[in-house]
């Protein structure tokens, strides 16, 4: 496999409800919303798609079951440019599940893992890859486990490393497990809330610049509409968000991921490659799910 990019992590299904109430109406009674989308989800998995709109030879790695909702996942990941002849198909677990329930700017988020905890480090095959990015680090721990040795061997080889870690289902955080695998990281891309969580810090900045003493490399913190936060050895380095209508903000921080990653593969500077990264962030939210809207590099360009 050469590809500029391998994303490793999680894929499966996403059915979006868009207009849902608050409040669920359990009782066996029947709502209706104002819409509904049936698309690829998985932080991982919407970021290999990001990448590979924006125009990186991208590749990606998970686990889904040999069923029609696995089928479905790497059909979607083929019909969007992404390489997926190293994909684990496992005939003894389900591919994972998400309900998402959009009530405004807010959303719920339901998932039947699957096979999801069953990824491993062993699993891939990262030969020829230049960046190796991982999502959905709390989602996978056999994967989280194996992460600081592999990424420590990545880069000792001369393969760069991210990891967006996105949200912990049971709030335990892993901390120690997190700055084990930060130290071997090149890119940390966690959004606000996860980046406060992990650090127990009660402002942005200050969760920034604690992460960035665990890393080697750069940390940046997704604001949704507040833009970026991000945080070197020289210290901090901001941008405002685009402005936008969200139609729906699933997976707005995973292409996010992907257009600062396609930055820093084409050796842009910093604050360029921020600036890629919240338009590609921003113009995904046009229509629902994470993968219909991501924006082409001249639209994201075109948005600057």
């Amino acid at each position: 496999m050469t590809a500029d990019l391998l994303v490793v992590g999680d894929a499966n299904p996403d059915v979006v409800l868009s207009g849902a109430p608050a409040a669920l109406p359990y009782g066996q009674l029947e709502r209706l919303v104002a819409g509904g989308a049936l698309t690829l989800g998985g932080s991982a998995a919407i970021t290999a798609c990001g990448a590979a709109r924006l125009g990186l030879r991208t590749a990606f790695v998970g686990r889904v079951g040999a069923d029609p909702a696995g089928r479905f996942c790497l059909d979607a990941l083929r019909e969007r440019g992404v390489d997926v002849a190293g994909c684990v198909v496992d005939p003894s677990a389900p591919t994972a599940l998400t309900v998402v329930l959009a009530c405004g700017d807010d959303r719920a988020i339901l998932t039947a893992p699957g096979c999801l905890p069953l990824l491993d480090t062993s699993d891939v095959d990262a030969a020829g890859a230049r960046h190796v990015h991982v999502g959905s680090y709390f989602l996978q721990p056999r994967l989280a486990a194996g992460l600081p040795a592999w990424f420590a061997a990545l880069r000792a080889t001369g393969t760069t490393t991210s990891l967006d870690t996105n949200d912990d289902p049971s709030g335990g955080w892993d901390r120690a497990g997190v700055a084990a695998t930060l130290a071997h990281t090149d890119v940390f891309l966690p959004n606000q809330a996860e980046a406060l969580a992990l650090t127990g810090a009660t402002d942005v900045a200050a969760a920034a610049r604690s992460l960035a003493a665990l890393t080697p490399g750069i940390v940046v913190v997704k604001r949704g509409a507040e833009g970026a936060l991000a945080w070197t050895a020289d210290g901090p380095a901001r941008v405002p968000g685009l402005p936008a209508a969200p139609v729906d903000t699933v997976g707005a921080g995973d292409s996010f991921n992907a257009g600062f990653l396609a930055a820093r593969l084409a050796g842009r500077d910093l604050g360029s490659s921020l600036r890629l990264a919240a338009a590609c962030g921003a113009l995904s939210t046009r229509s629902a799910g994470g993968t219909a809207a991501q924006p082409t590099l001249d639209e994201a360009r075109g948005a600057l």
